[in-house]
């Protein structure tokens, strides 16, 4: 079955999840990737878990090769130089100048191989007077905005995990450049430098309420925007079993369904007349507290009402929908037997994505692929005494 990016092979010098997540995508959607780190480098792992075990799990390293090469070590780099040769993108994910140091930044790699695309992920990018500045997502959002509008009005900020940065300010907006840059080279025959920055993005996700602001000058405050909990008609209601609810009722009428299927067809005309909240926000609270939240949404979910249960995790991947669309894959591994991942969100009806592999071990692939550039058996062995390859 041919794949939208089969024929195109990436190498992924990044070891953080956000420019793995970035090659995951491309490699969901056909693309060879070649994963490069230095030998010994541990897997970043979020829970207690073997080595051997996580690596399968870890749906970051599906549909990769894997080498350890250690770009530190002039062999490696000629190892690596061959590699750039016949590859179409590389994506790195380090700070601002580690690669020039290491002889594999973008002017060194575009004399190999005029055609590659290059992709930088970095958390302020690569130029400005915050550039070489350490960061992590929560920095990011504060710089961006987000963090500022996400939490109680009268209460500290509220952390939305790491996915506003990491995962849709550089990987999706990665993974996007790449894309666009291979296109281009399509027109022009030319490669190019994608330069990402994890707070540019963040901020380029934050276009409504910057548009907001930008014609009216007012500055939204935290939880107190429509989209943040000022409003009873988008918020989230506490069920009789300690769960929760959420309403979406912004178009009017959705507002006017539900306020019908709560008995309330009074309240109608007060969507967006802030002296009413007190008493529609008590009413609301009161009544999502008379039942469960899954009858609830049994309720409600067919009346044309946007409604959806708040799930923990292991509820998610239950989920009749869920399930109907393959979020939730399986995948036959030889040691672990049926290994479950997210499934792979970009539907295509011609040339859909899989997961053709599971994560292997650090270096699984490092002879393969050697021998696959013309290195004999007697080359390999010195290139790994010598610690150039792992």
């Amino acid at each position: 079955m041919t794949m939208a990016l089969e024929g195109i092979r990436i190498l992924d010098l990044a070891h953080l999840p956000p420019g793995a997540y970035c090659t995951m995508i491309l490699g969901d959607l056909g693309a060879e990737v070649i994963k490069i780190v230095p030998p010994n480098t541990p897997f970043p792992s979020p829970i207690k878990c073997e080595e051997n075990k996580w690596v399968v799990y870890d749906a970051h390293l599906r549909n990769k090769k894997s080498m350890a090469l250690n770009l530190r070590d002039e062999d490696a780099r000629q190892v690596f130089y061959k590699l750039v040769a016949e590859a179409d993108v590389i994506l790195e994910g380090f700070r601002p100048g580690v690669v020039k140091r290491l002889g594999v930044d973008y002017e060194t790699v575009k004399k190999i191989n005029t055609r590659i695309v290059y992709c930088s992920l970095s958390g302020f990018g690569q130029d400005g007077p915050y550039s070489q500045m350490a960061g992590h997502d929560i920095n990011y959002i504060s710089l961006g905005g987000v963090l500022g509008i996400i939490g109680e009005p009268d209460g500290q900020p509220v952390l939305p995990s790491n996915l506003v940065a990491d995962f849709a300010g550089a990987s999706l907006h990665g993974a996007i450049g790449i894309l666009a840059a291979l296109m281009a080279r399509e027109k022009t025959g030319q490669g190019q430098y994608v330069d990402i920055s994890y707070t540019d993005g963040v901020i380029s996700l934050m276009t409504w309420e910057a548009s907001a602001y930008f014609a009216s000058g007012m500055v939204p405050k935290r939880g107190k925007t429509i989209l943040t909990g000022v409003v009873p008609f988008y918020n989230t209601y506490k069920t009789k079993d300690a769960k929760y609810i959420s309403i979406g009722c912004v178009e009017p009428h959705f507002w006017q369904n539900l306020c019908q299927e709560l008995g309330r067809p009074d309240f109608i005309p007060y969507e967006f007349a802030e002296e009413k909240y007190d008493e529609i926000f008590s009413f609301l609270r009161r009544t999502f507290l008379t039942r469960d939240r899954n009858e609830w949404f049994k309720l409600l979910k067919d009346k044309n009402i946007p409604i959806a249960p708040v799930y923990d995790i292991d509820e998610v991947f239950t989920d009749p929908q869920v399930l109907h669309r393959q979020m939730v894959v399986e995948i036959d591994h030889p040691e672990f037997g049926r290994v479950k991942q997210a499934g792979v969100p970009i539907k295509l009806s011609h040339t859909p994505g899989q997961i053709r592999s599971l994560g292997s071990m650090l270096g699984a692939h490092t002879d393969d692929i050697l021998t696959g550039l013309g290195y004999t058996s007697k080359e390999i062995e010195g290139l790994r005494k010598s610690g150039a390859v792992g």
